[in-house]
């Protein structure tokens, strides 16, 4: 059946519910409404409202249960509205959560998950008030004792999500849960993302990225692109055009931004000599800024030119009418990608 990523997270969160009786769901409107996205829809009525509730609009609240919660044999799966939103719950989330197993010298664990649609949920472009549009996928991936998740795809969205609800650490699962997705090829087009996804119960690796484009190194291609969230489409789209100018290009999307796929992105690199990472976050102490850095370390005697990033300006997140100056779309990635692919070594 096809769906988008809301329906495929509802979907995960009902297959979690039916097999393991411990998973419980709370949040602000989760339970009755079904969440302001509709992703909790019909939880409470199949499972009641003992394991599918509302929760009061108290972040810090609702992440200090759930470390209460899962140290006691409970798997919470917790819902901030919008992760910008989730300022208030750091302290028990990285203070207390994160730190739980090493604090108690393994006696103690949070097998939570916490659930928060991330900046790119809408491509940025949601029209919406501050912390409606924050990245704070960097300050979640510096906290030892967190694993943190950025979803693009339904199919993949389900998997990673039974993944993290299985995993016995907590996981901050970032979510791309718009049902349209906005592109700004020509300020235009904008889709519906739906695929295929089973209604299976399966899990994918927690860590593990997935390359979406790649070839042998026989093939000699050209440019590796690194990328995550909603991102993966645009950058799908930049791959599409570079290779109708003979470019072969890799494309990755790490998918666990930590812990990230270190291994797949060196062995592309090594093959293509050309790094570009591309994030909706802001540029400076970023996710793409880490995986550079690695790569600079790992891989410098097989670059042909410097590796570059495609990321958001160090500015706070613009309101409505400046949104579409800070968004990273395809016309950025690509002026990019041939300014690499042209590099004179």
């Amino acid at each position: 059946m096809k769906r988008n990523n809301v329906q495929a997270i509802s979907l995960a969160l009902e297959l979690a519910m039916k097999k393991h009786d411990n998973v419980i769901v709370y949040g602000e409107d989760v339970g009755n409404v079904g969440g302001v996205f509709r992703a909790t829809r019909g939880l409470q009525k199949k499972f009641g409202v003992e394991r599918c509730f509302d929760a009061p609009i108290a972040e810090a609240l609702i992440a200090g249960s759930a470390v209460g919660a899962s140290i006691n044999g409970l798997k919470p799966v917790v819902e901030m509205q919008f992760s910008g939103f989730a300022f208030p719950a750091f302290q028990q989330l990285l203070a207390h959560a994160a730190r739980m197993r090493n604090r108690s010298r393994g006696r103690y664990a949070c097998p939570l998950v916490v659930r928060m649609p991330s900046y790119d949920w809408n491509n940025g472009a949601n029209g919406a008030l501050e912390h409606h549009s924050e990245a704070i996928e960097a300050l979640l991936c510096h906290i030892p004792g967190l694993k943190v998740v950025m979803t693009s795809k339904p199919s993949d969205t389900k998997k990673l999500l039974l993944a993290a609800i299985e995993d016995p650490d907590p996981v901050m699962f970032l979510e791309c849960l718009g049902t349209y997705f906005n592109t700004y090829i020509s300020n235009k087009y904008i889709y519906n993302v739906q695929e295929e996804v089973s209604d299976d119960y399966e899990v994918t690796q927690l860590g593990k990225a997935k390359v979406l484009k790649s070839y042998d190194a026989e093939q000699n291609p050209h440019l590796t692109i690194v990328t995550y969230g909603s991102k993966v489409y645009d950058c799908e789209y930049a791959v599409k055009k570079l290779e109708e100018k003979n470019y072969k290009v890799e494309l990755i999307d790490l998918q666990t931004l930590q812990p990230w796929d270190r291994e797949t992105v060196i062995a592309s690199v090594k093959k293509t000599g050309r790094l570009l990472v591309v994030q909706e976050a802001v540029t400076s102490f970023s996710v793409a800024a880490e995986i550079i850095t690695t790569i600079n370390e790992k891989c410098f005697e097989y670059l042909r030119c410097p590796p570059a990033r495609v990321a958001g300006y160090d500015i706070t997140v613009p309101l409505s009418k400046g949104e579409k100056w800070f968004i990273v779309d395809p016309d950025k990635i690509l002026k990019q990608a041939k300014t690499m692919l042209e590099y004179q070594e």
